[in-house]
């Protein structure tokens, strides 16, 4: 009998029914240590008090009333974005390729604005990940997405990740911008270089094309800045984010440059349920820890506390272990084991983790984890890595 829910995801055996800051509790009263975030989207745990008291509150006063009226608190978090971010401007959608749609959608009405309809080509790169619908599964061009769904859409021009000379000869006069994750999450934790992400500022001015950045996975805090483009020293016209900005609750947005956004103009875009005061209630809320004083560089004591734990367990399990990548608190073992088995062996021992391309394991724990929870999962990843080597 085919089953109610529609089987496409090879889900683990297991059920949760509450969670409690990192940890999240499964029916039979099992405690998990989570450093999977629901890849990467509780970024300040479970039911966080601020969090569930905005929801509690907003919740009594007004769900939706859609985008056919002004939204106060649209207006209030994207002010505080604004402030706090390259940005001029901020459309809110319900998640992470909603908002590389609107990404996708901005670059080439930028220049159909501007007078330069021809320019509508989108350059990618190798190993992306920009979300489910055709239009973002084309840009990330992975075969294991694509397969069985039709003809690819056009639009898009694929370079390798990292390569500079690819990326200046794939430019041409059909080009409307560049695309690309400062952290390839879902293709492995490949990070960026400061330098290559540079370079590609540069590009971008001089052949007048749009520079975006995905930052569904690597914004909100997760690298230990509020959008992991900031440690190159460069803003990009436009990015899409979502994941961590509802800290749980469905929220993506794109954001842009007063440039960048000219062309979007009433009716070019819109959203049902983009930005309603449920969810702009929780990332006003999410937005108040993020930004609070301190927060973020705690992030990075995390960050680094993590990185030399990593570094250690790849020394004592060489046999396991094959690489370590990735920046802040997105990280990840690239192991010889097929990376599901470590996953599911990891759960056994009661810490969960994510699988990414390359053969990785994903460690994207909530922003708020301390000390004892990281030397928690290092024990546990220390044990398993010892079984699985035997």
């Amino acid at each position: 009998m085919f089953p109610s829910v529609m089987p496409t995801y090879a889900r683990a055996d297991l059920a949760f029914e509450k969670g409690e800051g990192v940890y999240l509790f499964a029916a039979d009263g099992r405690r998990y240590l989570d450093f999977a975030s629901g890849v990467a989207v509780n970024a300040l745990g479970h039911c966080h008090p601020r969090l569930v008291a905005a929801l509690k509150t907003q919740a009594d006063k007004l769900w939706h009333c859609s985008n056919l009226y002004r939204v106060p608190l649209q207006e209030k978090v994207a002010g505080r974005l604004c402030r706090h971010s390259f940005a001029d401007t901020v459309f809110f959608c319900n998640s992470g390729a909603e908002a590389m749609e609107g990404v996708i959608k901005l670059m080439r009405k930028y220049h159909s604005h501007a007078g330069n309809p021809e320019r509508w080509r989108v350059v990618v790169a190798e190993g992306a990940f920009h979300g489910r619908t055709l239009a973002t599964l084309a840009a990330g061009g992975q075969e294991k997405h694509l397969k069985g769904f039709g003809p690819v859409m056009d639009g898009f021009d694929r370079v390798a990740f990292g390569n500079l000379d690819e990326m200046r000869r794939a430019i041409g006069p059909a080009t409307a911008g560049i695309l690309i994750e400062p952290v390839q999450g879902e293709g492995g934790v490949r990070a960026a270089s400061p330098d290559y992400l540079r370079a590609l500022r540069a590009i971008a001015d001089e052949f007048g094309v749009l520079l975006a950045f995905d930052e569904v996975q690597t914004g909100n805090g997760r690298t230990g800045k509020l959008f992991a483009h900031e440690w190159a020293g460069i803003t990009p016209d436009v990015l899409g984010t979502a994941k961590g900005l509802g800290g749980g609750f469905p929220l993506g947005a794109v954001l842009a440059s007063e440039k960048a956004a000219a062309g979007m103009t009433a009716g070019t875009h819109g959203s049902t349920f983009g930005g309603n005061p449920l969810a702009m209630a929780v990332a006003d809320a999410v937005l108040d820890e993020l930004l609070s004083d301190g927060f973020l560089d705690h992030v990075q004591r995390m960050a680094e506390m993590l990185a030399t734990a990593m570094d250690d367990l790849a020394r004592r399990h060489p046999t396991i272990i094959e690489d370590r990548r990735g920046t802040g608190l997105l990280r990840g073992f690239k192991t010889r084991p097929l990376n599901g088995e470590v996953v599911e062996a990891l759960a056994a021992d009661g810490l969960l983790t994510v699988g990414a391309g390359d053969n990785v394991v994903r460690l994207v724990p909530p922003l708020v984890i301390e000390a004892a929870h990281i030397r928690e999962a290092v024990e546990i990843m220390d044990r398993r890595f010892t079984s699985l080597a035997s």
